[in-house]
């Protein structure tokens, strides 16, 4: 039973003592003490004034001292101000929070989950989350990063709430923009593959996008200076006429399409597998455009025959959604093609045919919020019953210090690029600090650097509330002090560094530990401790990994008041050296479960 468990069902009891009231939950209301009062935690006793007919001070007054006299042991003394009731907990109830984090090799996880609809009674609900979904055009760029960075650590946070999760991708491999590579390649490749040019093949691909929007942009000057207007030039230049008709062969299932689509996506996938080993992120199910458009050409002509969407002159398919506060939506073009709204519905069909699904989770840009409500409303008419459940969420765009970036014109930053610097940077800082990395391998070293690098990179990201532009900065990111990943992984590997120490002088003082006149930078961590648990159900309930990286920071910035203040080693009564190397191992327990759930790794040296 927590603290706030404890102290309500406490309150309940001293209320109907004295009051003879039986007191709602709803009622107990219960937040941390202000700093500048002495106590742990603060009973708000306005609920039962009118009831008592009594001042604040003295509901207060009457209240302590019946949790005082009853609460066996749990309270030590207690402060009344006004209508708030600072409690202060005895100390040894903290001690047996210290003992009891130690002993949970699962703290922090909820085991027993709110059963859900779907599933059956007593089954571990199911979660999806999609992310990443990138197009084989082009590498994973610095967008890319974040989706699969708040993607892979809302998965791990909800996992940790009792969610079963399976994490989901959807690769964009068809449509006009991957003619246009393969049309770029076909036109100027002479025949360059990942082995012959030395690239990675996503990478490559990359560039022969940016080759055919060169060349594109090149013809619609051309046809612009012969008198043409740009929106003509743009549909008439013979490149995307022969993008067009490329698409249209490979809707048909022509061989030659095919096969050289099939060869230049595999180059891309191996691509991507690297990037994605490389950021730590993985996927348990990958669903293909290719595969999934076809189901949601299929509904998109079922609906049209039931009358849900209607044809225009030209072919086209659309669904009128103005009756939604929304405009008229494009499913299908006037050449039969699909557009990527088709693609989502039929994914959306085959994931809840493949899985039970409770909880779908898209997790995009904010940028295609509009997409997602149309979504919605466009499954639901199609009678699928999760259509009205589906989550977006929507997150901010990521901007870098000179603007957005722009794939298109070849200025986009690569996640790969970006994860060398960040690599190569914790590699020159590491050289500048004081006893860093003695004694250990080149190898060794650079796994340190590679660790902190990616820490930096991924914490930084992850920090920020979701749903909110962000500037990256990667020299800030770095930085060893403040609000940053390396800032929280030194202060794991001192904690590491300590128990190392501690080992070697072979410390037996683990049996006793010390409960009586614990210092209150003691208290303070050890309460800091076992607020992990509501940490990780706080995020979860919010999508937010921000929440998990906020409790980190303050634990390690806790800790390190904490160490600052008071010997381990070198303290003399053996009872308190025991308590505080105890304290240091859950410390360094949990900022290794909440980095974990950002997807982070502990270096055990730095």
């Amino acid at each position: 039973m927590t603290l706030e468990q404890q102290i309500t069902t406490l309150a309940k009891a001293a209320v109907k003592a004295l009051y003879n009231v039986d007191a709602e939950d709803s009622q107990i209301q219960l937040q941390k003490t202000r700093p500048e009062f002495e106590g742990n935690i603060t009973l708000v006793v306005f609920p039962f004034v009118k009831t008592a007919r009594k001042a604040p001070q003295v509901v207060g007054d009457e209240i302590g001292n019946w949790l005082l006299g009853n609460g066996e042991g749990l309270i030590a003394r207690f402060n009344a101000v006004q209508g708030f009731l600072n409690l202060v907990i005895d100390d040894a109830f903290w001690v047996k929070q210290l003992e009891a984090i130690d002993a949970d090799d699962n703290y922090g996880r909820f085991q027993s989950p709110i059963t859900h609809h779907q599933s059956p009674i007593g089954a571990q609900p199911l979660m999806m989350v999609e992310y990443s979904s990138p197009n084989t055009n082009k590498p994973l760029h610095l967008g890319h990063v974040r989706n699969n960075l708040l993607g892979y650590s809302i998965a791990q946070i909800q996992e940790a709430n009792g969610w079963k999760v399976v994490k989901t991708n959807i690769v964009n491999d068809r449509g006009i923009h991957i003619c246009k590579s393969m049309l770029a390649w076909l036109k100027f490749g002479n025949g360059e593959t990942p082995e012959t040019s030395g690239k990675k093949g996503d990478h490559l691909i990359g560039d022969y996008y940016v080759r055919f929007d060169k060349e594109y942009k090149a013809q619609i000057t051309e046809l612009t200076a012969q008198g043409m207007d740009e929106e003509t030039a743009k549909r008439e230049a013979p490149l995307m006429q022969e993008a067009q008709e490329m698409l249209r062969k490979w809707e048909a299932g022509d061989p030659e399409v095919r096969a050289l689509w099939e060869k230049m996506n595999s180059w891309v996938y191996a691509g991507f597998d690297e990037t994605y080993r490389r950021l730590g992120v993985s996927f348990d199910k990958i669903y293909y455009e290719s595969n999934t458009y076809l189901e949601g050409k299929s509904e998109v002509e079922k609906g049209l025959a039931s009358g849900q969407f209607y044809r225009r002159e030209d072919g086209s398919v659309w669904a009128d959604l103005t009756r939604d506060g929304l405009d008229e939506k494009l499913l299908l073009r006037s050449d039969g093609t699909s557009v990527y709204m088709t693609q989502d519905i039929g994914t959306a069909k085959l994931r809840f045919r493949d899985f039970p699904i409770d909880k779908m989770v898209y997790v995009v840009g904010n940028e295609q919020e509009y997409h997602f409500k149309v979504l919605s409303i466009l499954l639901d008419r199609l009678g699928f019953p999760f259509g009205k459940e589906l989550v977006h969420f929507s997150y901010g765009m990521v901007e870098l210090p000179n603007g957005k970036m722009k794939s298109r014109e070849g200025t986009v930053v690569d996640a790969d690029d970006l994860m060398d610097k960040m690599v190569e940077d914790a590699k020159e800082i590491s050289k500048d600090k004081v006893n860093t990395l003695q004694g250990i391998t080149e190898d060794e070293a650079n796994e340190i650097a590679r660790k902190v690098g990616l820490g930096a990179l991924k914490y930084f990201m992850l920090k920020v509330d979701p749903r909110k532009n962000m500037l990256f900065n990667p020299a800030e990111s770095i930085d060893f002090n403040g609000n940053t990943g390396p800032f929280i992984q030194y202060t794991y590997a001192r904690i590491r560094s300590v128990l190392r120490k501690a080992g070697e002088r072979e410390e037996k003082d683990g049996e006793i530990l010390e409960t009586r006149g614990l210092d209150p930078k003691e208290l303070a961590l050890i309460q800091r401790l076992t607020e992990y648990p509501a940490a990780v159900r706080t995020a979860g309930e919010e999508f937010s990994p921000a929440v998990i990286c906020n409790y980190a920071y303050a634990l390690a910035c806790d800790f390190n008041s904490f160490y600052h203040d008071l010997s381990i080693l070198n303290e003399p009564d053996a009872h308190k050296r025991a308590l505080r190397l105890l304290l240091a191992s859950n410390v360094a327990k949990v900022l290794r479960s909440a980095f974990a759930l950002l997807g982070i790794e502990m270096p055990e040296r730095m």
